[in-house]
């Protein structure tokens, strides 16, 4: 899934926008791929997208509460346990995810910050690994993958 995290130069926060790869029969969205961002509007304005949302709100909430564990494979040390991250959601919302072939689709578009991080200072690399880790499981648990 060709998700993109990206950190924002010096201040505490990332972006990340996860495109739908597959249809999501639960929540009605059957087609995904379409040929122009208008018809894409479309699709993010549905009920169901919006059931989708609000389910991906509650996962996330839920995975920032409780942060899954850094993977055993990473490099990354952090003895001081005050350097956890402590994130919260300034922004979920739906997104039209330019494909390739000029085509369009629908996908979340989310905003995390570090509450507990100095303003004015990117995060760091343990803090990107826990974003990374998070988003990994909320994808999971929405069947996205």
């Amino acid at each position: 899934m060709p998700l993109r995290i990206s950190p924002d130069k010096n201040q505490p926060s990332v972006a990340i926008e996860i495109p739908l790869e597959q249809p999501l029969p639960d929540y009605d969205l059957h087609q995904i791929v379409l040929p122009t961002p208008r018809e894409i509007d479309a699709v993010l304005v549905s009920q169901g997208f919006r059931d989708l949302v609000d389910d991906a709100r509650g996962v996330l909430t839920e995975l920032i509460a409780n942060p899954p564990p850094l993977p055993n494979s990473s490099l990354l040390v952090d003895l001081d346990l005050t350097q956890i991250p402590h994130f919260e959601i300034v922004q979920l919302t739906g997104a039209i995810c330019p494909g390739d072939e000029e085509v369009y689709r629908p996908g979340l578009w989310i905003i995390l910050r570090d509450v507990m991080a100095p303003q004015k200072q990117s995060l760091g690399e343990i803090a990107l690994e826990h974003v990374h880790v998070i988003i990994e499981a909320l994808v999971k648990r929405l069947g996205l993958i």
